[in-house]
């Protein structure tokens, strides 16, 4: 078939008209309520001879007395504290992992994490026997987590182990009037005996552990040595 014969056959009788479509209705919008505020001035009447009538008051009074200088304001601070915050653990950190301490006291040591207490903090043990680091808290982003890891399945942790279980003790400071005159020696802390029996009971555990290892000579070795970079050793090109 021609083109021509197409546009023919689509074209309308020139006496016939295209019915129009109906026009659309428009929906009618609902007048906006004016929100009608509360008045601050109140008509009280006044009653006597001299004061009868009426007088308009406002509702909250203005203060009698303005200060000379502009008070700083005190900022609320939209930062919320550690124990607020979501705590994720990181994927590559399970119970057993050995992780690599990167600050305060035992910084460079390997020690193994048991489990994450309610504040976010890891509840980690070196254990004390191989490297002297006993139980303690640390936050995950002082820590390497490594590829290494233990079956802990079976280690039990004392249930009295939590937060309020690390908190310092408040040493008391001597006065000088209490005693004698030169008694200034302060009081120094010492490891409780519940401390102790935790201690000895969760590095046995994981000490035992160790041992049904395959590896366990390397293991005893790896968890007793510092770990340390030499020249040309990157940490973010090491695979740990």
């Amino acid at each position: 078939m021609s083109t021509s014969l197409v546009l023919f056959t689509a074209m309308a009788p020139k006496g016939e008209k295209k019915a129009k479509a109906p026009p659309a209705v428009k929906k009618q919008r609902e007048p906006v309520k004016k929100r009608q505020r509360p008045s601050r001035m109140v008509t009280k009447q006044i009653g006597g001879d001299k004061n009868g009538g009426e007088r308009t008051v406002r509702v909250s009074r203005m203060p009698r007395y303005f200060p000379t200088e502009d008070r700083p304001k005190k900022l609320r601070s939209r930062k919320k504290s550690f124990s607020e915050h979501k705590h994720k653990l990181r994927q590559s950190i399970v119970p057993g992992t050995v992780l690599i301490v990167l600050c305060g006291r035992h910084k460079g040591k390997r020690v193994v994490f048991l489990k994450q207490l309610k504040t976010g903090l890891l509840l980690v043990t070196g254990p004390y026997h191989l490297n002297g680091c006993p139980l303690r808290r640390i936050n995950q982003i002082y820590v390497i987590a490594t590829k290494t890891r233990l079956d802990i399945s079976g280690v039990k942790l004392p249930e009295r182990v939590n937060d309020e279980y690390f908190k310092r003790q408040k040493l008391n400071k001597p006065k000088h009037t209490e005693g004698e005159i030169f008694d200034t020696e302060k009081a120094e802390y010492a490891v409780s005996a519940e401390r102790r029996e935790d201690q000895i009971a969760v590095d046995k555990q994981v000490l035992d552990v160790i041992k049904k290892h395959q590896d366990k000579k390397f293991m005893f070795g790896y968890l007793g040595s510092l770990f340390s970079l030499t020249n040309k050793q990157y940490p973010h090109k090491m695979v740990f």
